[in-house]
């Protein structure tokens, strides 16, 4: 579709600078953008390819404004502004209202005339399928299940018996919710399986990544929050609990009845172990190893650099001599008078 950037400038409550009745109708990167596409400046590195554009239009700060050789669209946050954009010159494809003939669906559920039913779905007994949801094909709903209004869920994405999601989810393809937690209970050398009798509850404009799972609590549902946003590949154990807006990158996992906070952000590939707290607007850098609660806010990091593999050895082997170089220091304190407390795990209590 085309749009002027008079049209884009109201819409949005951007200031123009340029021709309102251009049109755009597509968006493009700052470098290989053409004479109908929206581009954006993300950062101030782009500046030497925001001076050499060819695009129609830049969505930019006002900072940049002066430095754009094309037309302008000014606003404080250009990314969100240009997403919005993104969103309108390449909406998602409709899927039209109904039921693939060879969908199997349980006379006991319930599907809005509305809705979008794919190929090869099922829907088990008293499922819920709410205004205007899709389902793509080969997706898996089982018994209980409900699904608020204009849910996506785009393709083979199983929700186990009892799961909720909130209005305007998205759900990526592969992601598996509400499978059994992991709980098992040892018994004289051996394991015994503890039923998850939870299930999980998914707030509204949530979006999970491809490939994520989320388990069903143990006792408590698992839940998340409204506006939180899981990347590709996360793993939530039974009982965790993600607070709202928070926002979570790709191949992290969450162990047990952890608690996430308000409006955190969490790199990806870090680890947090279970039954902590993690404070509202806390930060975890990626590979982040999290063992302790974090009150927060904050920004917290763990993990070494990459750096050459001789250097790291080395360092490596000046680790493992730091238990005996720790007691030479203590016994000096001792015979200095200066030597101070310390608690069980050896930390100093200062």
């Amino acid at each position: 579709m085309a749009v002027s950037l008079g049209e884009l400038a109201v819409r949005f409550g951007c200031e123009l600078r340029g021709n309102p009745d251009t049109l755009v109708e597509r968006i493009g990167t700052l470098a290989n953008a053409d004479s109908h596409c929206v581009a954006y400046l993300s950062e101030s590195r782009n500046r030497r390819e925001l001076a050499a554009t060819r695009a129609a239009v830049v969505v930019l700060q006002p900072a940049a404004a002066d430095a754009c050789p094309t037309a302008a669209l000014i606003c404080n946050n250009p990314r969100a502004t240009f997403a919005r954009i993104t969103s309108l010159l390449h909406p998602a494809p409709h899927r039209p209202a109904g039921i693939h003939p060879s969908a199997i669906v349980s006379p006991t559920a319930r599907v809005d005339s509305s809705a979008h039913v794919g190929a090869l779905v099922v829907i088990g007994d008293r499922a819920v399928i709410g205004p205007r949801v899709q389902i793509g094909h080969h997706c898996v709903i089982e018994e209980d299940v409900v699904l608020d209004e204009d849910v996506q869920l785009v393709a083979s994405v199983t929700l186990c018996h009892g799961v909720q999601i909130g209005a305007r989810t998205i759900i990526q393809p592969g992601v598996v919710i509400g499978g059994d937690g992991f709980g098992f209970a040892p018994e004289q050398g051996k394991w015994v399986k503890v039923p998850q009798v939870g299930s999980v509850r998914i707030g509204p404009d949530v979006e999970i990544g491809a490939n994520t799972t989320i388990d069903r609590g143990a006792i408590e549902d698992t839940v998340v929050e409204e506006g939180v946003k899981l990347d590709n590949q996360i793993q939530l154990g039974h009982g965790v609990r993600v607070g709202a807006h928070t926002v979570i990158a790709g191949c992290t996992g969450i162990s047990g009845s952890t608690v996430i906070g308000k409006h955190c952000i969490i790199g990806g590939a870090c680890g947090i172990a279970g039954h902590l707290t993690i404070g509202d607007e806390v930060v975890i850098t990626g590979f982040g190893m999290v063992s302790r609660s974090l009150a927060g806010p904050g920004v917290y990091s763990s993990g070494l650099p990459i750096t050459e593999s001789k250097i790291w050895r080395r360092q490596v082997a000046r680790v493992r001599n730091l238990e005996p170089l720790f007691e030479r220091v203590k016994r000096l304190e001792r015979a200095a008078g200066t030597a101070q407390d310390e608690d069980d795990d050896g930390t100093d209590q200062t």
